[in-house]
């Protein structure tokens, strides 16, 4: 049983579908690919005076509509090979001409216009979609403002059509390196001060000098500030330990450290026959695997504020230094923009947390003052009930009295009541003015039951 294509064959297949438009791979090795795929049947491939050539095979274009290869049974015929880039015709049949079968990536598209720029898909087949949606990405016909994103989640794969943001399609404005440092900047004359600038080597230093004047000089134009750091430190061989900055530039408020770093080249090590002799007499000596040796190759790292474009610049074959010094700055200013970001919803947080506060402690006292009114109401209700179990009292005492004979001991006894009396008449609520009491001010404590989480004391 043949095995499906992987995700590099699938968009080589779907490539020569198009008719081999020019310009789509940045090398030749599609070529290779083709290859494996007329082995499986499914292109053919010509040389002819020299131009290389692929067409389908119905194989081919069954694959590309169905994912699958056909029937055993099913005719492999190759279909003629485009002379120039243009689309396969499609096939033939006997009740009449048919429109070309979709490919996955028009299929995908399709979808995502029809469903808003967010599709799910899901059941046994899910997963190839995530070959499908890298091979879509790489079709070319995604619009230059749009781009493909595709992951798994517990429903299957969801693939999203989203807008590039603005700050990818910004075009830079270059950033002048000097030649010289006729008028350097102070940062940068406190650098040349220090007995190694940068922590770097003599062969290099002019040039990271400059790149670090060209630098501060823009980014001063836009606005931000700049000052010196440790400028004569070298960077700890462990990158992961933190590092003393150079120099630090502030944007908006938003702290970005920077440092520049000489590359190192690695190569195989050639031991001294000291070297040998000491490893094969002591078993801690150990030969070191690599040999590393400074290049001319600089490196600049960022760190600080939320990174967009990276936080690490590197001079390489494509691009030297000097030519990336426009993205440096254009990240300068968006870690600014996302600090200022970041403030601004601070303050808003915090001015939307003392509305909801203050609403809370209105709440609170209205709250309070209804259960001082309730509680002011049941003590009333407790005074009447023992008013009433009182005077019934009383009655019966006053009865029994009168059944005494005339004496001092009656006259006692009526004394008491008489006192007694007076008592329940004075505890009697019905005997005070009945209205809505007066309401203290509350204490922090008395309004903490009512807050609902909330501190009485700010808005925390």
């Amino acid at each position: 049983m043949k095995q499906k294509l992987n995700e590099r064959q699938l968009a080589v297949l779907e490539w020569v579908g198009r008719g081999c438009p020019e310009g789509a791979w940045a090398s030749t090795t599609y070529k290779t690919s083709c290859q494996a795929l007329q082995n499986r049947g499914l292109v053919t491939v010509t040389r002819r005076r020299g131009v290389w050539n692929a067409g389908l095979t119905d194989a081919g274009r069954h694959y590309l509509a169905h994912g699958t290869y056909p029937a055993a049974d099913f005719p492999v015929r190759a279909l003629p090979i485009p002379r120039l880039p243009r689309a396969t015709p499609p096939p033939s049949s006997p009740g009449g001409p048919q429109q070309p079968r979709k490919t996955y990536t028009e299929q995908l598209l399709e979808e995502l216009e029809a469903a808003g720029g967010r599709i799910l898909k899901s059941g046994p087949d899910a997963g190839a979609w995530l070959s499908r949606a890298a091979s879509a990405s790489r079709s070319g016909r995604i619009p230059k403002t749009k781009e493909l994103q595709w992951w798994r989640c517990r429903e299957g794969v969801e693939i999203k059509l989203v807008d590039i943001p603005a700050w990818r399609l910004a075009v830079l404005e270059p950033v002048a390196v000097p030649a010289r440092l006729t008028h350097p900047h102070a940062v940068v004359r406190s650098m040349q001060k220090a007995t190694q600038p940068l922590g770097l080597t003599r062969s290099v230093q002019q040039r990271a000098l400059r790149i670090v004047q060209a630098l501060l000089t823009a980014v001063e134009r836009n606005g931000h500030t700049c000052a010196a750091g440790t400028v004569g430190a070298a960077p700890r061989h462990n990158r992961r330990l933190p590092h003393d900055p150079h120099f630090t530039i502030t944007a908006q408020g938003q702290r970005i450290e920077f440092r520049v770093v000489q590359e190192k080249d690695r190569s195989e090590p050639i031991p001294t026959g000291k070297e040998l002799e000491e490893a094969k007499k002591y078993s801690w000596v150990r030969i070191p695997r690599y040999d590393y040796t400074a290049s001319e190759r600089l490196r600049v790292v960022l760190s600080g504020g939320h990174s967009h474009r990276g936080s690490e610049w590197i001079d390489s074959t494509e691009r030297l230094l000097e030519e990336q010094l426009a993205e440096i700055v254009h990240e300068i200013g968006l870690r600014g923009e996302a600090a200022e970001r970041k403030r601004l919803a601070q303050i808003e947080e915090a001015r939307q947390r003392r509305l909801r506060w203050e609403a809370a402690m209105a709440e609170a006292r209205d709250k309070y003052a209804e259960d001082y009114r309730v509680r002011q109401l049941e003590s009333q209700e407790a005074a009447w009930r023992r008013a009433m179990r009182l005077t019934e009292y009383l009655e019966a005492a006053r009865a029994h009295v009168a059944t005494l004979p005339s004496g001092p001991e009656r006259a006692k006894a009526e004394e008491w009541i008489e006192w007694a009396t007076g008592h329940v008449a004075r505890a009697h609520p019905m005997g005070q003015q009945l209205r809505l009491p007066d309401v203290p001010a509350p204490r922090a404590d008395d309004l903490q039951p009512f807050l609902r989480g909330w501190s009485p004391y700010g808005a925390y």
